[in-house]
């Protein structure tokens, strides 16, 4: 028990120096990364039967999308695409939440999925702005 707690609070404290120096681009990954995360825990619970971490990182998922990634949306820059993805991330909450309440692994992989696509685009986005940049300061 001792080594799961060391072991959880060394992890913590490598996630919170990585959020500290990261730019904002990359927090947004970060952001998808812990709730695919979240996501994945939540599958090894369902599949082990334990209804209480089950929930715990369904709620942890739900948290991150709601209070992170739909949080840091601007709808005055984001125009139509800033309402389109807290559309998408409103969408997943309430398939996470009515997979925790029917236990429904198959809904965790549809928010999953959803997510996957989301981070790979996004990473797509900040390979072509690091592409651009040596041309931005050439000039």
């Amino acid at each position: 028990m001792f080594a799961r707690a060391s072991a959880n609070a060394y992890a913590q404290v490598g996630v919170q120096t990585g959020a500290m120096s990261a730019s904002p681009h990359k927090l947004i990954a970060m952001l998808y990364d812990g709730a695919r995360a979240a996501i994945a825990r939540a599958k090894f619970h369902l599949e082990g039967g334990n209804v209480i971490e089950r929930g715990n990182a369904i709620s942890k998922a739900i948290d991150i999308i709601d209070n992170g990634l739909r949080a840091v949306l601007d709808h005055e820059v984001g125009g139509e695409i800033s309402a389109n993805l807290e559309s998408l991330y409103e969408y997943m909450v309430r398939r996470l939440m009515l997979a925790n309440l029917r236990s429904d692994a198959a809904l965790l992989a549809e928010v999953d999925t959803l997510l996957e696509s989301l981070a790979s685009a996004w990473a797509q986005i900040d390979d072509t702005a690091a592409d651009r940049q040596p041309a931005l300061q050439d000039n």
